[in-house]
């Protein structure tokens, strides 16, 4: 406990102890749902595979810029919160990427 003298008042004031090991309570916000989390996971995994799928586009311009745009997209619909409206990204973002990849594989 320290004393601390303010003009003619004299107040105390209890430090709070911050230990390196501990953690504030709740440091990433609200928890995920279960649906949530699987859909994040998906959203992930649609990323991952757009990113490994364009190392086979030669023009590193094209390339560039199919990474660019792909990263734009998923940034842009960052904070959808609506499952459905989540579902219907994943879906519009997995046929996309799909009919991207066959032209792609004709290159």
């Amino acid at each position: 406990m320290y004393l601390i003298r303010g003009g003619s008042n004299l107040c105390s004031a209890i430090a709070t102890r911050r230990y390196a090991t501990s953690t504030p309570k709740n440091r990433l916000g609200t928890a995920l749902s279960l649906d949530h989390f699987l859909l994040r996971t998906r959203a992930l995994s649609l990323y991952r595979t757009i990113v490994r799928g364009t190392k086979h586009i030669k023009d590193l311009t094209t390339r560039t810029e199919t990474r660019n745009f792909a990263r734009a997209e998923f940034e842009r619909h960052r904070n959808v919160t609506d499952l459905s409206h989540i579902r219907y990204l994943l879906s519009t973002g997995k046929t996309e990427w799909e009919s991207m990849e066959r032209y792609i594989g004709g290159m």
